[in-house]
């Protein structure tokens, strides 16, 4: 059973969240059942394999329950189902709000284009390199916050499973493929992924070679997100906002830069090639 402090039940809500209502409507009912079966928190707690503190924040609010939290509730209250589909009412929450945004976006475009300069796009990163990268963040993310970002992050994926596929091209910088995030086990398990994903028939993988003597794409990171409606924007790197940029000036110049630099990068065949020698190198 776990105890207090170890609170793997559930996972931080950020301040700010506007799924905070959802999140406390549901402890509020939890604490209703509970309250309904007779149990004391620590009763509960202790019914379901968690700590009493977990059981606090998480009728406060604070927390959002797991679903296997959930699951658990459902079968010591009895409730009939009633609290197993409360999971829909916290789902959105699970993820942090710029992520939730971003991947309602992912999943309508017809067409995404990125650039990478130094480390890879987070759709074909691994879950331990997207952990490694998450662990070295400064200031420092607690474990609950590594955890939540990894999950989002490989939640995102999905995008590869769409039908109809969209189209995906990623342009990497040489040095995300060498740089050993996480250690040389980890590294030669995204490398192979890499090759895994640049297979696709919807995926165009380039490599930006590092000793090319002109390169459009000295600006920094780039992302292009094309939708069926026609309509095109632009995502910055911002590690605190999911902004997109929509104005046709702004997208016309992302577009430009990124059609340079996917010209200027080996092409898909050459890249693919290009990735299997530095798996045979690392």
């Amino acid at each position: 059973m776990n105890v207090d402090g170890v609170e793997d039940g559930g996972w931080e809500l950020d301040p700010d969240d506007d799924a905070q209502a959802a999140v406390e409507a549901v402890g509020r009912q939890l604490k209703l059942w509970r309250e309904a079966a007779g149990l004391r928190p620590a009763e509960f707690g202790a019914a379901v394999g968690y700590g009493e503190n977990l059981i606090y924040k998480i009728e406060r609010g604070v927390r959002i329950p797991r679903p296997e939290f959930l699951d658990k509730a459902e079968e010591v209250l009895d409730a009939g189902g009633k609290i197993a589909a409360m999971k829909k009412d916290v789902e959105r929450a699970r993820y942090p709000k710029r992520i939730r945004d971003l991947t309602r976006w992912e999943a309508e475009v017809v067409e995404l284009g990125a650039y990478g300069n130094h480390n890879l796009h987070g759709l074909l990163q691994t879950k331990e390199y997207a952990h490694a990268l998450f662990e070295m963040r400064r200031p420092a993310y607690s474990p609950d916050k590594v955890e939540r970002e990894v999950a989002a992050r490989m939640a995102r994926q999905s995008i590869f499973a769409r039908t109809p596929a969209p189209a995906l091209m990623f342009v990497q910088e040489e040095v995300t493929l060498r740089r050993p995030i996480g250690g040389t086990m980890v590294l030669r398990q995204q490398l192979e992924h890499l090759l895994d994903v640049g297979k696709l028939r919807n995926v165009e993988m380039q490599v930006m070679p590092t000793n090319l003597d002109d390169h459009a794409g000295m600006g920094g990171e780039i992302e292009i997100l094309k939708f069926g409606d026609g309509s095109v924007v632009g995502r910055p790197d911002d590690q605190f906002s999911s902004r997109l940029i929509s104005g046709p000036k702004e997208t016309r110049i992302l577009e430009l830069r990124y059609g340079i630099i996917r010209a200027q990068a080996l092409t898909p065949r050459e890249s693919l090639a290009f990735i299997e020698k530095v798996l045979g190198e690392t």
